[in-house]
């Protein structure tokens, strides 16, 4: 077989290169099969080839095929290509195969880079009817032929043969009907002129037509070179004014088709965007819906008396309903950031207060698995910011998470600092040893070594620059320098999470911020997760116009780090319109001192953060021994910088057992020395249970870490016997809490749900208020007629008959009307209550669904803002204080 094809091959090589005289406007000609994906495989093996493409890479997979099998020697160069990959023959051979005729191509670039165009024929198993059908065309069609015209060659070529010293006369004959021969150029002279001569074909395309051109030598007197040349000159210059025209149109009905085919994928793309924040609407809200009442139902439930299993099956439960939220919120966050409709809030809120609510999130896992976790911000960062609080929350707990999932031992570590000083920036860096990354081999050997080290919890960071010296150099900017002010309100923060984890393995650090992307699988596994979180946070991070990177060692931990621009806020520029939650620390303990006992340097400095929130000063020790030493004033200590300390606060780890009496009896003796009038209280700092330490050391308390402000006072006023000062009950129910915002209001609930109306209406009976619930737009209409009996509206948006678009509506329509009499002054239809002021009844949206479309339609539609399901206390408190 294969020497059968290559017979045919040369043979027809040798045939095409004999008759090439016969075609000398053609470079050369080349026959291509049909070939459907089908038979491509048996094909290819026939041939000893494969199919690809003009670029002579492999053809992809298509429905068919049409590889060059025979060429003449010219332009060999084609076999085996598949004449369907490119654009131009592509086009020619569907409309030659269609049609039944030859078709010239337009003109473009030959594999040779010259101008040209190519005439395709198609070849059929059997003759074919006039008027066959596409259909039996394309079933018919066994091969293409074509050819392919060298336009520069061919202008070449004919000057050459125009070219030399004796006159020329040329002669153009249409030859359809050759008894007849027609004249088209030149003098009528016989074809059978017996004078030297060079007879060539033209074809103008038109399979139908004959043209030859003959040019001859003249026998009589020199004629002028420009006799010939000039018409010619005048030819060849017609053919590629043609040409160009043509080629111009060609290219204008291009761009024409390209531009209405950009038009069409435009509106496919708008509608494919539309779809899909309508599918997320849609399953936002049919999730939201029903998690909405098993969360609320929940809630309520844990304000009943429950017996403590039933307690902690409920809270069990809640606990799994919020994380489902939680990932519902992820999902739906990364759809608004790709499609570009994430806004940023911009509210004052207390930094301190929100890294605090972050540690207590987690601060049951983190004392579970043994592990220090501690917060420090820079004295240097305004108290009060301006900015997104949730988001910069949803930061946090992302990488403070991911810490406490990925960290067995040791510690995790939250620094904020000011960008100006710190040395945290973005960039991380590793600093390489002797024997490889942090003294190891490689990364399988690369464990923590049992040499203590200068962090919080003394093993060994990943960022080698979170040390002490550079803390310590923090800290001195912060005791040295002048308060921070800048020109500009601007406040760029340096926020670094560090951890003593398992680390990035080196080979999947470049896919750290990809969505829904993990270490690898087994990671999935065994921390669960879905790889998401990161991704938000750089997206979120950037929004801030901040940046995020990360350094990570295996097996020694990682350290994430952002930047975040916020904007400065006074406590005295906080008005109405921008209402901030802020939680106010106890002043009892102003003050009063500690003295601390601590061999870690940057673990006390956590402590003293925290003391000095309150009030308290506080001395650092390295050993018990040298805390007696300054009580009583001997070896050199000396108290004079600070009063006498009222307590004692120990590390676990710088307490034995032993010590228990030894420390009482010399703390003794201290006192009967006259050196304090009164003994401290001894408070032991651990990361375990309170109860169980208490009852093992002979200590007056137990502070369970992690340390954050509010824990720490609840332990101090215990252990020294403060009285804690109770806010009086106007003082709580005033316009700082949700109950002061709806005690004795009337509130109508309009919901289709049975069970979130009776979660809605026991939430809002829980702070004060006085709530009635209809199931329909049409009940709630009736309900509002002005004078209205309601404060306040919390209407569902997605009812049958009347949804809550439509009902809001009504709503306006109807208090502009009565507005409009009442500019008026028409008294036939409103009485004077109902003139007394301008009608505006708040209408809050109860939405399931988070996608922005949906807020810009309640805003379009009159409501003043809304709540998501299920809606929370801080939630509510925000949207409500606008109307108090």
């Amino acid at each position: 077989m294969e020497f059968s094809l290559l017979f045919f091959l040369d043979t027809f090589a040798e045939y095409t290169a004999r008759t090439s005289f016969e075609r000398p406007l053609l470079s050369g000609v080349a026959y291509a099969q049909r070939v459907v994906h089908a038979d491509r495989e048996s094909f290819e093996r026939q041939q000893g080839w494969i199919i690809k493409t003009m670029k002579h890479e492999p053809s992809p997979v298509q429905d068919e095929y049409a590889p060059v099998i025979y060429s003449q020697e010219t332009i060999s160069y084609i076999e085996g290509l598949d004449m369907m990959s490119g654009e131009e023959d592509r086009e020619n051979i569907l409309r030659s195969r269609a049609s039944g005729k030859a078709v010239l191509t337009r003109p473009f670039r030959l594999m040779s880079n010259h101008l040209g165009v190519v005439l395709t024929f198609p070849v059929y198993v059997h003759d074919l009817r006039p008027d066959a059908k596409v259909e039996d065309r394309v079933a018919a069609t066994a091969g293409y032929l074509g050819g392919a015209f060298d336009v520069e060659s061919l202008v070449e070529n004919l000057l050459k043969q125009l070219a030399g010293n004796q006159e020329l006369v040329v002669n153009v004959y249409d030859v359809t009907n050759n008894s007849n021969p027609l004249v088209m150029y030149g003098s009528e002279v016989p074809l059978g002129n017996p004078s030297p001569s060079h007879t060539s074909m033209l074809d103008f395309g038109d399979p139908y037509r004959k043209h030859h051109m003959i040019c001859r030598y003249r026998n009589k007197p020199h004629v002028p070179w420009s006799a010939i040349s000039t018409p010619c000159g005048v030819f060849v210059i017609f053919m590629l004014v043609g040409y160009i025209l043509f080629a111009a149109w060609s290219h204008y009905d291009k761009v024409k088709e390209d531009c209405r085919k950009m038009e069409e994928l435009k509106k496919q793309a708008e509608a494919a965007d539309v779809a899909k924040s309508q599918f997320l609407a849609t399953v936002s809200h049919e999730i939201r819906t029903p998690m909405n009442g098993v969360l609320g139902m929940l809630d309520m439930l844990l304000d009943t008396d429950l017996k403590s299993t039933q307690r902690d099956y409920a809270q069990t439960a809640q606990v799994c309903g919020k994380a489902l939220i939680s990932l519902i919120n992820e999902v739906l966050d990364r759809a608004k950031i790709e499609a570009g409709k994430l806004d940023l809030e911009s509210v004052p809120f207390d930094l301190r207060s929100i890294l605090d609510d972050v540690i207590s999130l987690f601060s049951s896992k983190s004392r579970d698995k043994g592990i220090e976790l501690a917060v420090y911000v820079s004295e240097r960062v305004p108290e009060i910011l301006l900015g997104d609080p949730g988001r910069f929350r949803q930061i946090i707990t992302n990488l403070v998470g991911n810490s406490v999932k990925f960290t067995e031992r040791g510690h995790i570590f939250v620094q904020v600092h000011l960008a100006d000083h710190s040395n945290l920036a973005t960039e991380a860096k590793v600093e390489p040893v002797a024997n490889g990354m942090n003294g190891h081999k490689d990364e399988t050997t690369a464990v923590a070594t049992g040499v203590s080290r200068n962090t919080l919890s003394g093993f060994e960071a990943a960022d080698s620059r979170n040390n002490w010296e550079n803390f310590k150099l923090l800290l001195s900017y912060e005791k040295n320098e002048m308060p921070y002010e800048s020109v500009s309100d601007k406040v760029t923060l340096v926020v670094s999470v560090e951890d003593t984890g398992i680390g990035i393995p080196l080979d999947a650090q470049g896919k750290v911020f990809t969505p829904f992307m993990q270490a690898d699988s087994s990671t999935s596994r065994t921390y669960g997760g879905t790889g998401i979180g990161l991704s938000i946070s750089k997206c979120l991070v950037e929004i801030m116009g901040g940046q995020i990177n990360f350094v990570s060692r295996p097996h020694v931990g990682s350290t994430f780090t952002f930047t975040a621009v916020l904007q400065k806020c006074d406590r005295s520029t906080i008005s109405d319109s921008k209402p901030v939650m802020l939680h106010p620390l106890p002043s009892n303990f102003k003050g009063l001192s500690a003295l601390l006992v601590d061999r870690r340097p940057v673990r006390s400095t956590v402590t003293k953060y925290h003391l000095q929130r309150l009030g308290i000063t506080s001395e650092v020790v390295t050993t018990i021994e040298s805390a007696l030493g300054v009580l009583s004033g001997r070896n050199g200590h000396s108290l004079a910088s600070m009063k006498l300390p009222c307590m004692l606060l120990i590390e676990s780890d710088s307490w034995s057992s032993r010590m228990d009496v030894s420390l009482r009896s010399r703390l003794l003796e201290v006192k009967q020395n006259g050196h304090t009038p009164v003994l401290p209280k001894i408070i032991l700092l651990a990361a375990a249970e309170s109860d169980k330490l208490k009852a093992n050391y002979a200590v007056d308390s137990v502070i369970t870490k992690p340390l954050k402000a509010s824990t720490l006072a609840a332990c101090l006023f215990q252990a020294l016997g403060i009285t804690q000062t109770q806010p009086s009950q106007e003082k709580r129910d005033s316009s700082g809490s949700l109950r002061g915002l709806l005690l004795g209001k009337n509130i109508l609930v309009v919901d289709d749900n049975k069970v979130n109306l009776r979660v809605a209406a026991g939430t809002l009976k829980k702070f004060g208020a006085k709530v009635e619930c209809v199931d329909s737009g049409k009940d709630a209409l009736a309900l509002l007629q002005i004078p209205y009996k309601f404060d306040l509206c919390l209407m569902d948006i997605q009812m049958p008959e009347m949804d809550g678009f439509e009902a809001t509506r009504h709503i306006r329509a109807m208090e502009a009307k009565v507005n409009e009499q009442a500019d008026a002054g028409d008294n036939s239809e409103v009485d004077g209550a109902t003139r007394a002021a301008k009608w505006h009844l708040p209408v809050l949206a109860m939405t399931a669904d988070v996608i922005q479309a949906t807020h810009e339609e309640c805003t379009k539609c009159g409501m003043d803002g809304y709540v998501t399901k299920p809606f929370e206390e801080k939630q509510l408190f925000q949207a409500v204080q606008k109307f108090s």
